[in-house]
């Protein structure tokens, strides 16, 4: 099995009319943090959101070329759904996609708006699996693998090509991994063109993996995903995937949920980007000293930028908790009037921000005339929540830390 250079070309020429190329961005901050020449490519910017259009429109325009194809048929609950939608609807062909019926409203609204009909099936994607592969059947239709087809994995490579063409002298590309088809084929398409430089997948610990088969040099699959990364929470990658993965990739990686939500929050602060779980992995890992980026050209590539408003407040204090830039402790008081305010004034006086506060008298081990109060608050960092509690005791207060 081989994917072609000239495959990730062709793939280019026929999305050429379809797509955004998409910015890359030298960013200052990660730059200064990381003493790399850290560059941010915005695929959270792409039509549809994320790069799962580029493999679908690549792997619909070439049934078309041969012909035959009537109608196709897809099963995901994320970017795949809504890019396989665009494509259809840009080359006239029906689209059904088949999502679970937990499926978030917004995403099955935006698939619905880009002209396919979705259909609601099961509680998790491998019912929404086999019902896609039971209307296939009925009707005729194609399925449209996520990541384990070829063509699919040319038109995710065409991501390769854009960022060679805007940064020859790159020495690493970043690459999110959970089924494999965006790793493989921007591996395959880079070490193609330039052997030199790096391409590192990475993923998220609690959905590894490629991570374990490229350790292992053989396909292994997991028995169970968790993390808030749903975009590359795969339990079993594509065995084509696999194998270009242990070909032409360099390492696979691996960051965790924390990690994830405070490379997000630092791309909303000081990059203005909106980038999902999953896109946000390449940033965490460079953050986090996974990948050696000391005087080295690095480009993260944001591949998504999905991220349901709802869940934004949950990421967002997680990475806050991670950056230290929120910190929740519990405070023991003489139940008595005069306790609350002299705390809250120490509190206000050392230059936090309250966000709450919780009267607890119900706790074990209070004396009738205790009570716990449990505060939130918002400090500057590390230093200053430490120098927050140390104040605090040396006032002569009980406290206790809740994370």
């Amino acid at each position: 099995m081989e994917l072609k250079l000239s495959d990730i070309e062709l793939a280019a020429e026929r999305l050429k009319p379809i797509l955004h190329h998409t910015e890359l961005d030298m960013s200052s901050t990660f730059s200064a943090m990381t003493g790399g020449e850290i560059y941010l490519k915005c695929e959270n910017r792409q039509k549809t959101g994320s790069f799962k259009i580029r493999g679908a429109s690549n792997k619909i325009a070439s049934l078309i070329e041969q012909g035959g194809v009537n109608s196709v048929v897809a099963s995901s609950a994320g970017n795949h759904a809504q890019g396989v939608a665009y494509a259809a609807h840009k080359f006239g062909i029906p689209a059904t996609i088949v999502m679970p019926a937990s499926a978030p409203i917004a995403k099955v609204q935006a698939t619905e708006g880009y002209g396919a009909k979705v259909v609601l099936h099961g509680d998790c994607y491998d019912d929404a699996y086999t019902r896609a592969c039971e209307i296939c059947k009925d009707e005729g239709a194609t399925f449209l693998h996520p990541y384990n087809d070829l063509e699919v994995m040319a038109g995710q490579g065409t991501l390769g090509l854009e960022i060679l063409g805007d940064l020859p002298t790159a020495d690493i590309v970043i690459v999110p991994a959970g089924g494999g088809g965006l790793l493989a084929g921007v591996a395959a398409c880079i070490k193609q063109i330039n052997p030199r430089i790096q391409v590192i997948g990475v993923q998220a610990e609690g959905a590894d993996a490629i991570a374990q088969s490229f350790k292992a040099k053989r396909y292994i699959s997991t028995d169970s995903v968790s993390t808030i990364a749903d975009g590359i929470a795969v339990k079993s990658p594509g065995d084509m995937t696999v194998e270009l993965i242990n070909r032409y990739a360099d390492d696979v990686v691996t960051v965790n949920d924390n990690e994830i939500s405070e490379a997000i929050l630092l791309l909303m602060e000081r990059c203005k980007q909106i980038v999902e779980p999953s896109g946000a992995t390449p940033v965490a890992a460079v953050l986090k000293g996974k990948v050696d980026v000391k005087g080295k050209k690095v480009v993260c590539l944001l591949s998504g930028g999905n991220i349901d408003v709802s869940f934004i407040q949950c990421i967002i204090k997680q990475g806050l908790v991670a950056r230290n830039r929120q910190m929740r402790f519990t405070v023991t008081l003489l139940d008595k009037p005069g306790s609350l305010v002299k705390l809250l004034n120490d509190i206000a006086a050392l230059g936090a921000n309250i966000l709450t506060v919780e009267h607890d008298r119900l706790s074990a081990g209070l004396n009738p005339n205790q009570t716990n109060v449990h505060i939130s608050c918002e400090v500057g960092g590390k230093e200053h929540g430490d120098r927050l509690l140390r104040a605090l005791k040396d006032n002569g207060f009980k406290i206790s830390m809740n994370y």
